[in-house]
């Protein structure tokens, strides 16, 4: 007999099919990564995706760990630096930056320098957390994976552990903040006992400025890349755009007042006026500010000028710094009396009923209730929004403050708001972001915060803006401040825009109410 027929017969029995599955099931599957000069594993069991760092919205009172918010195919996902976590210096992403998107109760993106493989691992070769020297602590570690894909040791993270010690809020949603929104109506601004005044929104065509009536103003937009010319219309109709899946016409004031044309630009919007069943969009070169303007400082145009024609478009003119600063008053019911509006109003009307039958326009018309309007506005490259009902007024930036001994820190300074004094905050300093110094384009909006009216100055005011409830989610709870003043975001994906909602009443609490009202009287 030999020597190869009696390894034959001494040599164990071939594994059979099960106890192949059991070994195959005892082996782990890991994704592994580098972050500095270490490298990481994580179980693949909570690992969704593996995806191309996206663009981010940055969100205040976050902690700093937090890169900001992307829009992952229609779903809010926090992204979060490992990097900073560890305490390492930053770097820029590249072509290897990629972002582990682990669910750990809600889904998160840790963005990690290079991502190198996927390995499967026997138990054999997991040991406890030793005594070794790495970049984390190893209270954040599970493991350590020893001589596996070309390693000696790969420190397995405990995701779950790094965010209950870092992010103590981020794994809970935030509760919604139930705000309604709603028109900026008559009856609302009459409550605070301001019926002597008339509420604006200003603009500006060919260096002077104009006004509508807040309650003629549906929402201001921007200029759409794409309007749809209409065959034989008059020159001031620049055509139609699509808004919310109905077709507004438009109209130019520039060539309705016979002034110099000029193509729209960044700082051109769009007033969306009223007038009946119907709406008309106007192109205004830029939209200022919201004022509230006392009746006793407006005027009836003198009777030399008010006749028929253009002039009758102006019905009055209000006086604001001491004479200064004329504002001529539109009125939209002469504005949108001349047949050529008419006719944009009459040739969309009927694209309409072309285009959708009548169960689309009853939807259209339910859907309105299911609407809120916002008051957009920037700090640095990000978008906020307000409810339009909780925006008193926006005003210019003076070119000094006031500043008052013993005022609270967080008080820039006041200004003098038609004789009474309103105490003004930087919202970026208010939000722990970096200051910028003043601009032309920085506003300030009014509040009515507890009984206390205050200012926030804010970069720039872009727009007022229809959200539908269906695209308004719960914020990532990422600290307990952020879940209170923005615990909401507009999701608009088809935009590629989030919105975050700020609840204004958050924006001042406790003491610091007592003090703003203390500075006010």
């Amino acid at each position: 007999m030999t020597s190869a027929t009696l390894e034959r017969r001494d040599a164990p029995p071939p594994p059979t099919d099960g106890d192949l599955d059991e070994q195959i099931s005892d082996i782990r599957q890991f994704v592994t990564f580098i972050v500095g000069d270490e490298v990481f594993a994580v179980d693949m069991a909570p690992v969704q995706e593996i995806i191309r760092v996206p663009e981010v919205v940055r969100v205040p009172l976050a902690p700093p760990s937090l890169d900001g918010l992307a829009n992952l195919r229609g779903k809010i996902l926090p992204i979060v630096s490992l990097r900073h976590l560890f305490g390492l210096a930053e770097r820029d992403d590249d072509d290897t930056t990629r972002a582990l998107v682990i669910d750990i109760g809600q889904p998160l993106g840790f963005v990690v320098d290079r991502v190198a493989s996927v390995v499967g691992v026997e138990p054999s070769k997991i040991e406890p957390v030793g005594s070794i020297s790495g970049t984390v602590d190893t209270e954040l570690l599970s493991g350590l994976i020893k001589d596996v894909g070309g390693h000696a040791m790969i420190m397995v993270l405990d995701f779950a552990k790094l965010i209950g010690r870092e992010f103590a809020d981020i794994v809970s949603v935030a509760k919604t903040a139930g705000m309604a929104g709603g028109l900026f109506s008559r009856a609302e601004t009459n409550e605070d006992g301001n019926s002597d005044e008339l509420q604006l929104v200003s603009f500006e065509v060919a260096g002077q400025e104009y006004a509508i009536a807040i309650e003629n103003v549906q929402e201001i937009v921007q200029v759409p890349e794409q309007i749809v010319h209409v065959p034989r219309s008059e020159a001031h109709v620049l055509g139609v755009m699509s808004l919310r899946n109905r077709l507004l016409p438009l109209v130019s004031l520039r060539r309705m007042f016979a002034l110099p044309p000029r193509d729209a630009d960044e700082h051109s919007r769009i007033v969306v006026v009223s007038l009946g069943a119907a709406s008309v969009g106007v192109v205004m070169d830029s939209v200022n500010e919201v004022l509230r303007v006392a009746k006793a400082d407006v005027e009836a145009m003198p009777g030399l000028l008010a006749r028929e024609g253009d002039l009758a478009d102006i019905s009055d003119i209000c006086r604001l710094d001491g004479g200064k600063r004329l504002v001529s008053i539109i009125s939209t019911d002469n504005l949108f009396s001349h047949s050529a509006i008419k006719e944009a109003l009459t040739t969309v009307d009927t694209l309409q009923d072309d285009e959708r039958g009548d169960d689309d326009a009853e939807r259209d018309e339910e859907g309105t209730d299911d609407d809120e309007q916002v008051v957009v506005f920037r700090l640095d490259k990000e978008e906020f929004g307000v409810p339009i009902e909780s925006v008193q007024e926006i005003v210019r930036v003076p070119d000094e403050l006031t500043h008052v001994p013993n005022a609270p820190a967080f008080v820039e300074g006041v200004i003098n708001l038609r004789g009474t004094v309103l105490p003004v905050i930087d919202l970026r300093r208010r939000l722990g972001l970096p200051g910028v110094e003043r601009s032309d384009r920085q506003r300030v909006m009014v509040f009515l915060i507890d009984g206390a009216r205050t200012g926030f100055i804010v970069d720039s005011v872009a727009e007022v803006l229809r959200i539908h409830k269906s695209v308004i989610e719960p914020a990532p709870r990422l600290s307990g401040d952020q879940a209170k003043l923005l615990a909401r975001m507009a999701n608009l994906e088809k935009q590629g825009r989030l919105v975050q909602l700020i609840d204004p009443t958050q924006l001042m609490q406790g003491r610091e109410l007592a003090d703003l009202a203390e500075l006010s009287a």
